[in-house]
Formats: structure tokens, sequence, C-alpha cells
């Protein structure tokens, strides 16, 4: 996608009426793209220059979670937010996406969220895991019991690559902090 071009967001959910709604909240944001299956929002991915997706995981068919997987498999890294009735578990840890939205939704949220994981894009990619990986601990942390949390194996794996992340984005933003001030230096000294 060129600076200049309007994102392009793919909604994918098997209720007509809910992409439907995604597409007026979000017309303004960008083009919008919409599916009612995994099939088909596969397709709609390999065919158009998708920025971010918007994905159920309860679908008939191909699953929002299986969706997710053959998006990420066929190469595809836009940002993914998950918008679904489904509560999360310490299932989520191993999935690649990068929100997580329970429904019901109201239109504030799902524009704050697209907004959000639009302008990531442009962030380093230690930066744009250190995001996806907090609010994967935050969706648990906010869901799960302490008790779940503590006896999961997935959670505390989840919680070192969390801790090891934030060590690899800060080293990304004090190495651009590092090379903006030589630039600096060079231009003005």
């Amino acid at each position: 996608m060129s600076s200049d071009a309007p994102p392009t967001i793919l909604a994918v959910d098997d209720e007509p009426s809910l992409t439907a709604l995604y597409e007026a909240w979000l017309s303004d944001r960008g083009d919008v793209l919409t599916a009612t299956d995994g099939t088909d929002a596969l397709e709609l991915a390999e065919d158009e220059s998708v920025d971010a997706v918007m994905l159920d995981r309860h679908m008939p068919g191909m699953t929002g979670d299986e969706v997710l997987d053959e998006l990420r498999d066929r190469g595809h890294e836009c940002p993914v937010v998950m918008v679904t009735g489904v509560d999360p578990d310490v299932d989520i840890v191993a999935m690649p996406f990068d929100e997580y939205l329970v429904k019901p939704v109201g239109r504030d949220e799902v524009r704050t969220t697209v907004d959000t994981v639009l302008s990531r894009r442009t962030y380093d990619e230690h930066v744009r895991e250190f995001f996806a990986l907090a609010r994967k601990k935050a969706v648990l942390e906010s869901t799960c019991t302490d008790g779940t949390l503590t006896a999961s194996d997935e959670y505390h794996e989840l919680t070192v690559e969390f801790d090891a992340a934030r060590e690899r984005a800060n080293t990304a933003r004090d190495d651009v902090l590092e090379d903006g001030f030589e630039e600096l230096a060079l231009h003005h000294g």
C-alpha cells in the first residue's frame, strides 16, 4: 500500500448483517471488503492487497482460527483483529493475531482498534510483536482466573515471550533514538 492510498480492511463474519455493519463503521477508514466464510476471505486476501483483517472465530466450515493460520501460512503479515463471541482462554497464546475483541462490540471500539492496528504497521517488527503479546496477556488476565493462569504452561510461556519481546522492542527503540541523534548531529554539527 502506498502512503496516500486508503487501506484495505477485510471484515469476515458468517453473519452478513455484521459484515455490513463493520463496512458502514469503517468505510471512512479505507476500502472495506467483506466475506461471510473462510474460503471467500482467503480468496479476497489473495486477490487484494489487504492491510488489516477483522475475523470471527466461530464460522461454519472453515473456522476463523483456521483462516488465521492459513493467512499466516500464505505469508500475509497484515494485522488481524479477532472479533468473536468466543471468550478467550489460554488457547489464544499460540494464535498469531494482533487484537482480540469479544462481541458484542460497538462502533467506537471497532474503529479505535482498526486505527490502532493500522498505525502499528509502520512500527519495527519487534515493537509490533511486543504489542501483539501484550494484548494477548491483557486479554487473558482480564478473562481468566489467577488459578487458571498460574496453572497454565501456555501462559507461563507467553509471559517469557512477552518479557523477551519487551527487551527487543526497547532495544529497537533505543537504536532508533540513537540513529536519530547521530543524524541530527551530522546535519547540525
